[in-house]
């Protein structure tokens, strides 16, 4: 399973347009597109709403089916994850996730935690703490690669669990 993550893109459609061109298994915006639920760029693509969104048509939140994998999407402006990842373990717990894509901080990372992966692709437009602008793969079949990668497809940064267990 291959999936593609972004954030906080905040209006740049041609970051939206590179991203999302990608071949995956599925595409998430974990919100902060600030564009409208029926942009053509946003078209097969699963998005929730952020504290810059205006369309109240984006959900706040959503589950969805990739592979076997339950993944749970938010901002994280409701989830308080600029302090804290509890939160958002509690909201996983509750949907049963296995994987939990949020955005909202513009900072890139990931970390596993009783076998959920908790990830933020960081910001396509905005980054914060001196990075560059960032996407995330996650690949997962027997280990997880999960990889950032600035908007010329170079890596920054890339993580790979082997031998997981849920």
């Amino acid at each position: 399973m291959k999936i593609i993550v972004m954030s906080d893109s905040h209006r740049n459609k041609e970051t939206v347009k590179t991203v999302s061109a990608l071949h995956a298994d599925a595409i998430f915006h974990c919100g902060d597109s600030e564009l409208t639920v029926d942009d053509p760029l946003l078209k097969g693509m699963h998005i929730v709403r952020g504290n810059c969104d205006m369309d109240q048509r984006f959900p706040r939140s959503l589950v969805v089916e990739v592979g076997n994998k339950r993944v749970l999407v938010v901002h994280g402006h409701e989830h308080d994850c600029k302090r804290t990842l509890m939160p958002l373990y509690y909201a996983a717990q509750e949907q049963q996730a296995d994987i939990v894509l949020f955005g909202h901080s513009h900072l890139y990372g990931a970390e596993m935690k009783d076998g959920i992966l908790f990830l933020n692709p960081g910001s396509t437009l905005l980054p914060r703490g001196g990075n560059e602008a960032t996407f995330a793969e996650i690949e997962w079949d027997e280990t997880i690669r999960i990889t950032f990668k600035n908007l010329a497809f170079e890596t920054i940064d890339e993580i790979e669990l082997k031998n997981f267990q849920k």
